[in-house]
């Protein structure tokens, strides 16, 4: 790859290195430079740019980030388009992460143009939670690298392992003393705990603290239906011989390990009864706070064998104690996770034009508002909201069996911008941006909605992603919750456009191979014209 400085009049199809501000446009940095794009630049007195040039033996780094993302990617993780040679690498499911750190150092070690950066191994993570990012470095990765990157790929490096709902029962010994008020509480902290993993409390029990009575309640538990044992000892298990570990194995079990590296939790206990677990629980996770027996929950729930190996392995950054002098403690950041965006789909217009309503014209043997929706459904969206109007029923009949939510928009008549404003109103409130997309845009597919999904970035000045081809702005255009006010108080048929031009600095053109994103139908010739109807 060459870089360096040029004259504009030699930068056409090179790749732009550093944003540049025009009057009323920017051109943002990673822009491959069209003959347009350098009439502009001379016109507005630019005498020099940094641009980068691909040689053969070159893969850009989009496709670079693309090659390796689907190289890595393993069960319940989705792949998020590439842009700005990054891929991210996303939770489709709660569970949890499933790392290969060897391989992963491996791959960072080839060369400085590729790196992979993930959560650590055995995280809890959500759906929609970052898992991984590829980044390409520079503009481009030599190819040789690419393909040393996907040899060490051979096999999934990031999966998640989801949780699987398991019966859980609880038992709890006493002494002489011991608070109901205590035991009730224990309850409650180990409900939450599992529901929180998708698992369940079946049945809760409470016997005295001594070998016999607790092997007796042990023994009968397999005939209940239960998948996972949980006994917290009136008093903490100190050794292999104690009450609990004693039991267990008087009621046919046996005890695989006693202790663990992590703290609080030192005193757990590991057994097993036939196919089921027992957990000798430390007296900690009376607490909701994090200790080690969430880190061997997490695990069992998630379908995921533990042993003693497993557990004497969780000492580095098993330390969760707080220091006093630390001063106030941890604070737990929200993890990284993907845009929430919902899409708004405009399905109000009169069709004056096409003289009928176009989105219910065949393209292709399908509806053509049928087809904009299925797209949506298969790209990266969160909720889709469709605004309808004229024919309200007949587009909402098309789409009953879609999992769409309907706004009505009584001025629809007034033009387009009440469209806008009337989905605008509907959004969920934890959304942080909205696709604005039109109803006619029968080629409108999945890799389009979610190339501009990866591009949105606000943080970075990427608030408003338009869709370009050849130099062309189209639609949908995805708008960042800050200019959601702004939209709902438009009106008449101007839509947009004006804030667009109002935010220019904010909004990033994001270049497409297709032209489906220019091709929306509005009059019989178009329609005809296509040749799918």
């Amino acid at each position: 790859m060459k870089f360096g400085p040029v004259a504009p009049a030699d930068a056409i199809g090179a790749v732009l290195a550093h944003s540049v501000k025009l009057a009323g446009r920017s051109l943002k940095k990673g822009r491959v430079l069209s003959q347009e794009d350098v009439a502009s630049l001379v016109e507005a007195g630019v005498s020099e740019l940094i641009v980068a040039r691909l040689e053969p033996g070159d893969v850009p780094e989009d496709e670079a980030a693309t090659a390796v993302a689907e190289s890595v990617a393993g069960a319940q993780v989705q792949r998020a388009a590439a842009f700005t040679g990054r891929a991210n690498l996303i939770a489709a499911a709660a569970g949890i992460a499933l790392i290969d750190r060897d391989a992963i150092d491996r791959l960072n070690a080839i060369d400085e143009s590729v790196t992979l950066a993930t959560v650590p191994p055995y995280e809890l993570v959500e759906p929609r939670q970052m898992l991984a990012s590829i980044k390409i470095i520079p503009f481009a990765a030599p190819r040789r690298v690419v393909e040393q990157c996907r040899a060490i790929a051979n096999r999934p490096l990031v999966s998640v392992a989801p949780f699987q709902p398991q019966r859980a029962a609880l038992i709890q010994t006493m002494l002489p003393g011991t608070k109901p008020s205590m035991l009730d509480s224990t309850v409650e902290t180990t409900r939450t705990r599992l529901q929180a993993l998708g698992s369940s409390l079946a049945l809760e029990r409470r016997c005295a603290h001594d070998t016999a009575s607790l092997a007796t309640a042990i023994r009968d538990l397999p005939a209940q239906g239960i998948d996972l044992v949980l006994v917290f000892g009136a008093s903490a298990v100190v050794d292999r011989r104690d009450v609990i570990p004693a039991a267990i194995e008087q009621s046919g079990g046996t005890v695989e390990h006693f202790g663990m590296p992590v703290d609080p939790g030192n005193l757990m206990l590991l057994g097993r009864l036939g196919e089921r677990r027992v957990i000798g629980m430390p007296g900690c996770a009376r607490s909701p706070k994090l200790n080690g027996f969430d880190f061997v929950l997490q695990r069992l729930l998630a379908g995921i064998a533990v042993g003693r190996s497993d557990i004497m392995a969780m000492g580095v950054g098993g330390l969760l104690k707080e220091i006093s002098v630390r001063g106030q403690p941890r604070e737990k950041a929200e993890p990284p996770r993907a845009p929430r965006i919902a899409a708004i789909v405009l399905a109000a217009g009169l069709s004056r034009r096409m003289g009928r309503n176009k989105l219910l014209l065949p393209v292709a043997g399908k509806p053509m508002v049928v087809r904009v929706v299925d797209a949506l459904l298969q790209s990266m969206i969160g909720e889709i909201l469709v605004v309808t109007g004229h024919q309200a029923e007949e587009v909402a009949a098309l789409l009953a069996s879609r999992h769409v939510r309907f706004l009505h928009n009584p001025d629809f008549a007034e033009g387009l911008g009440t469209s806008v404003a009337r989905g605008i109103s509907g959004l969920p409130e934890d959304v942080d941006g909205a696709l604005v997309a039109l109803g006619d845009m029968p080629r409108l597919g999945p890799a389009e909605i979610d190339r501009l999904i990866a591009a949105f970035n606000p943080l970075e000045g990427r608030a408003i992603c338009v869709p370009t081809h050849a130099g062309k702005r189209g639609n949908p255009v995805l708008w960042a919750r800050r200019f959601f006010a702004e939209m709902q108080a438009l009106s008449g048929d101007t839509g947009a456009k004006p804030l667009m031009e109002r935010h220019a600095d904010l909004l990033c053109e994001v270049a497409m191979p297709s032209d489906a994103v220019l091709l929306d139908l509005d009059t019989p010739e178009a329609l005809a014209a296509l040749g799918e109807s």
